[in-house]
């Protein structure tokens, strides 16, 4: 981990274009009676965007190494630097080896402060509260990653927040692209 102890973002939240920052989280979602998933997402800082997702069976490296690339593949970039929490996939050598490879920065928050990564933990209420305790429990797997899908999908085009002008995601990120 030697170079990556640092919160280099130090809560420096907005961001003036897009890929500068993603910050990245994982959270668990249950289906049917009593069936654990983890939830990826990578959120770019201009405007929140989602830029990928995965849900796979447990948080591994190897999951969020996969969910880093796809979101680089979807935005046709990496970005200047990454924040995670202190999660053991987030501090694996293998992940931290990924990120140095695309010339990443990570930027980890100080232990015990989740206020560091505010911004991913707001969203994940946010999905939690205002979209997914909405829905029917989902009772499979396909049920919950449809859901999942969808709830981006809303969040993306349709959910209006003041820190962006009062747009959604995708008219914020027209603006700035045309």
């Amino acid at each position: 981990m030697t170079g990556y102890s640092t919160n280099l973002l130090n809560r420096q939240f907005k961001q003036e274009k897009p890929n500068q920052v993603w910050v990245t989280d994982t959270t668990e979602l249950t289906y049917g009676t009593a069936n654990k998933v983890r939830l990826h997402v990578i959120l770019d800082l201009y405007g929140q965007r989602p830029a990928a997702w995965l849900i796979s069976p447990t948080e591994t490296r190897e999951a969020a190494i996969k969910v880093f690339n796809q979101a680089a593949k979807a935005s046709g970039t990496t970005p200047e630097m990454i924040h995670t929490d202190r999660g053991a996939a987030y501090t694996s050598t293998n992940y931290n080896e990924a990120l140095r490879q695309e010339k990443v920065r990570h930027s980890l928050s100080a232990p015990g402060t989740p206020a560091d990564n505010a911004v991913m933990e707001h969203w994940w209420a946010d999905f939690k509260s205002i979209w997914l305790e909405h829905r029917p429990k989902a009772q499979t797997l396909a049920e919950l990653q449809e859901q999942v899908r969808a709830g981006i999908m809303y969040f993306t085009n349709q959910f209006i927040s003041a820190k962006r002008n009062d747009q959604t995601v995708a008219e914020y990120y027209h603006d700035l692209v045309g």
